[in-house]
């Protein structure tokens, strides 16, 4: 039997150090890793492997830097399926933060959040952080009260990073929920369950996976991330795309070459 891709890999940065060594025609770290599609503003965006780590990277220096932000604490994390979603988690599982998506800003050691859930953000009495999430990863135009601008902060970061503490396989990485119970999971668990999601969605090294699900539930996280990034396949995360008929459908998965379609 063939092991699984990165059989060693205990932590979700670790199944993307995994990617990024590569080593297979199927897993190539210069080949698109995430690609984004927004379809209310014609966005599209494609990340390598490698320029996603750098994202990461270029987000934990900040997280860790900037924030004070280390194991322990919890990211209220108030953003949508997208390709700056997807740089946070990452970074979060690089410092040892616990990601909790569509958390309550109240209880949370800082909270990230997109335009539209700055006023929840709000309750939180730690660092706020806030996406902008325009095309080209621009900034606001003005930047919110209460808030560090994400796309100001980010590209003076170190494209390099190591954390000032080790990530124990066995921290809490993740606060999310499965048919709305809730679920907490440390970094090795979180890693069995995105390799269980994989075998049961039958993803390959070198699959596209195309997702139109939130990332609010482990559903979302497992179909566009975790799964693929467990199963060396890569992800195209699709928002706001309701309005797409049947062809222009067709259309994507083909340049696209997607062979899993998921939600």
């Amino acid at each position: 039997m063939t092991a699984p891709f990165a059989a060693d890999a205990r932590t979700p940065v670790e199944l993307l150090h995994a990617y990024l060594r590569g080593g297979t025609p199927s897993v190539d770290p210069a080949a698109p890793l995430v690609t984004f599609y927004d379809d209310a503003t014609g966005e599209r965006v494609e990340l390598s492997a490698r320029t996603f780590d750098n994202w990461v990277a270029k987000t934990s220096n900040l997280l860790q830097d900037e924030l004070n932000a280390g194991p322990g604490d919890r990211a209220a994390l108030l953003l949508p399926a997208h390709w700056q979603s997807a740089v946070w988690l990452l970074a979060c599982w690089s410092v040892g933060v616990t990601a909790v998506p569509a958390g309550d800003p109240a209880a949370a050691d800082l909270v990230v959040s997109g335009p539209d859930g700055l006023e929840a953000a709000q309750a939180c009495g730690g660092e706020r952080v806030a996406l902008a999430l325009r095309p080209l990863g621009g900034r606001f135009p003005h930047r919110p009260d209460g808030f560090l601008d994400y796309a100001a902060e980010v590209p003076g970061q170190g494209d390099r990073f190591a954390p000032y503490s080790p990530v124990a396989p066995d921290g809490e990485a993740l606060e999310t929920s499965v048919d709305g119970l809730p679920l907490k999971l440390t970094g090795e668990q979180t890693v069995a369950l995105a390799r269980e999601g994989a075998v049961r969605l039958g993803l390959k090294p070198g699959d596209r996976v195309m997702s139109t699900l939130s990332f609010d539930d482990w559903a979302g996280l497992e179909a566009g991330l975790l799964a693929p990034l467990a199963a060396g396949a890569s992800v195209v995360l699709c928002r706001n795309s309701q309005g797409l008929d049947a062809g222009q459908w067709e259309k994507r998965a083909e340049s696209e070459r997607v062979t899993v379609r998921l939600g």
